[in-house]
């Protein structure tokens, strides 16, 4: 994801405050925010689900909902995802 400068502390904010609340959602083992070190405007959230059934769970929840709509404003770009399988 990547924000205007002016909002970077806001993100932050957000992650803070809904990092526990997703963390406390069924199916999830870990939830983490990374900053690009070249371009500190850009971030990623790395998540560990049990499944994507508890992934789809928490995109159609209101948590979802909630963190989202505030999220999305402070977009610079248009914001990337992935889901991928640990390779052991």
């Amino acid at each position: 994801m990547t924000f205007k400068t002016e909002y970077i502390e806001r993100f932050k904010d957000i992650f803070s405050v809904s990092q526990p609340l997703i963390k406390a959602m069924n199916g999830c083992h870990h939830v983490e925010l990374l900053q690009d070190i070249q371009n500190p405007c850009v971030f990623f959230t790395l998540s560990i689900w049990d499944d994507t059934q508890s992934l789809d769970n928490y995109r159609n929840s209101e948590l979802f909902e909630g963190v989202w709509g505030k999220t999305k404003i402070l977009f610079d770009a248009k914001p990337e995802a992935w889901s991928l399988n640990q390779i052991k």
